[in-house]
């Protein structure tokens, strides 16, 4: 399910990530948990999640502007389980962080 966005500008913060071996160790618990704690964030819009057979998965979240996303990124549940992350659950992990200037979207009827 696409994440219901507002018109642009907004901010995109795109995590792309693989796992390491133990990833099913508390994994699956604390994304369910970041996602309830990020969607009582104030200034979030929504998230939307890919994976692919290859183990390359992606999370994008969505941010009313760049002052949620980073007090996203401070909140201090999420900095322990950012810390879990790279003890135990993620391989390699890139962030990106984006101003969406411009959205347009198809639904075949």
């Amino acid at each position: 399910m696409f994440a219901n966005t507002p018109a642009p500008p907004y901010v995109a913060v795109i995590f792309t990530n693989t796992r390491t071996a133990v990833d099913e160790q508390g994994y699956g618990q604390m994304a369910a948990r970041m996602e309830e704690l990020a969607s009582q964030q104030e200034g979030y819009l929504g998230s939307e999640h890919l994976s692919d057979p290859s183990g390359l998965n992606c999370t994008i979240s969505y941010w009313r502007d760049e002052a949620a996303a980073r007090a996203w990124k401070q909140d201090a549940e999420h900095l322990g389980a950012q810390k879990l992350g790279r003890e135990k659950w993620y391989q390699q992990f890139k962030l990106r962080v984006a101003t969406v200037t411009r959205d347009y979207s198809f639904e075949r009827g």
